[in-house]
């Protein structure tokens, strides 16, 4: 068993988010950069479904030299080798069709990803992928199971629980209860110096969109505290300054 995971370059939760150029680029200076979350969660399941010598795990990325320290930790995490589409990630089109183009070349029986990028919430890619490739897609799943030919998934729908067969090769993409995150131990660290990480170029795609310009949400206002007892009052206000009733 073969498995392609795919991993995006993001900004640490904690990171202060401010920009440039007139609010039309994203100001990297001083970001600390980690694995994507839910792309960990996606490498997490895959790890676990090749553990015991049943497959390899490839994971990759779309990004430029300065994305190798995340697809390093993504080896320690327990990834057996990597893949660096060397290109800076437009949109999730150009993203989706560089993984595409890559998986096509290359036999994989699943490819797996994170939900959605914390960094720009688009839920776009995994989509796309299997668009690309023709094979079947399933979003925000919550359990995979796979017994070498047919992969059981199990994904939440409003009001209860949606569970899935599906035969032959697919895209998923993976939210939280997929699996736990692993934490990479001292053995995967020093093993991810020597683990193959392969650079490739990107192939020529149109630019299907562009970004004009980033907008930072307005400062919270100032908070009026109105006392337990003071239920009346509480009530004249959200009539007569908020307006919510």
């Amino acid at each position: 068993m073969k498995i392609l995971v795919c991993i995006s370059n993001v900004p640490d939760t904690t990171t202060k988010i401010t920009f440039t150029a007139d609010n039309t680029q994203f100001n990297t200076a001083g970001v600390q950069y980690i694995v994507n979350p839910y792309d960990e969660i996606a490498l997490s399941r895959a790890i676990e479904l090749c553990e015991g010598g049943k497959g390899t795990v490839t994971v990759v990325n779309v990004g430029e030299s300065s994305t190798e320290p995340t697809i390093r930790k993504a080896l320690a995490i327990g990834a057996d080798d990597a893949v660096r589409i060397n290109a800076a990630p437009r949109d999730a089109y150009f993203v989706a069709k560089q993984i595409a183009e890559y998986a096509k070349s290359n036999e994989f029986d699943m490819i797996l990803c994170g939900r959605e990028s914390i960094d720009y919430n688009g839920s776009q890619v995994a989509a796309m992928i299997g668009e690309f490739l023709d094979i079947p897609s399933v979003s925000i799943i919550k359990k995979l199971d796979y017994d070498g030919s047919t992969a059981t998934i199990e994904r939440e729908i409003e009001g209860g629980k949606e569970v899935l067969s599906v035969n032959g090769k697919f895209v998923a993409s993976c939210a939280e209860g997929t699996a736990e995150a692993k934490i990479p131990n001292m053995r995967g660290i020093m093993s991810a110096r020597t683990k193959p990480l392969q650079t490739i170029e990107a192939v020529n795609v149109p630019e299907m969109s562009k970004i004009s310009k980033f907008e930072t949400p307005a400062p919270r206002g100032s908070v009026k505290l109105i006392p337990a007892e003071s239920a009346e009052e509480l009530i004249g206000l959200l009539h007569t300054e908020a307006k919510v009733i």
